[in-house]
């Protein structure tokens, strides 16, 4: 068994290695974890993650057409994660995020990166956010010693991190969170068949 550290860190315990880890359990991990499947990429699900003190604003929907439409979607999701044996694990929540080796050489050639749990460690070439503000973002890749410039999402997407339903001031609706995550899964396909395809260094 893992002890934990005063932070909630693993101080011993596994290490696995995987293509992709989604923190996020609810309908936006579910629906990007589904794609990638899909896909034929491997994907831990963890529940979450606190990355920064706040939180994001979100408004919730009133429309109950709306919330019928989510409450379904959900249900086949979780259907589908149950049948297909997807790694959900609803009770393992990311502690720390940082990248192997944490120096701009290593960022540059694309290291894994480290997701720390209670019970040990997460090593991922990718990670998908679904609970985080742009603001909480900008946070993390600084606290990464990381320059990102204007273009937030290209940044990202360098580093192999991905958002699907992420909003600053809304909730996105069930739509927008199915078409984010079959971009993010066709994305993170992509990457990994270049990757695949590039010269050792």
């Amino acid at each position: 068994m893992a002890c934990a550290s005063p932070h909630g860190l693993a101080t011993e315990g596994t290490t696995e290695s995987t293509t992709t880890v989604v923190i996020g359990s609810g309908l936006s991990g579910l629906a990007v974890a589904s794609e990638l499947s899909r896909q034929g990429i491997e994907a831990i699900v963890v529940d979450g993650m606190q990355l920064v003190s706040g939180s994001a604003r979100r408004v919730d929907m009133a429309d109950p057409v709306a919330l019928t439409e989510r409450g379904e979607i959900l249900r086949l999701l979780r259907h589908y994660a149950q049948s297909h044996h997807l790694d959900i694990r609803t009770t393992t929540r990311a502690v720390d995020l940082s990248m192997a080796g944490s120096s701009p050489e290593a960022v540059v050639h694309r290291k894994k990166w480290v997701i720390s749990t209670a019970d040990g460690f997460l090593l991922a070439d990718t990670i998908v956010l679904t609970q985080c503000a742009q603001n909480q973002l900008r946070r993390l890749i600084s606290t990464l010693g990381l320059k990102i410039g204007h273009d937030l999402l290209q940044a990202m997407r360098a580093l192999g991190l991905y958002l699907v339903g992420v909003g600053d001031l809304v909730a996105p609706t069930t739509r927008e969170v199915l078409r984010q995550a079959k971009l993010v899964s066709t994305a993170i396909s992509n990457q990994r068949s270049q990757l695949s395809l590039a010269p050792a260094t």
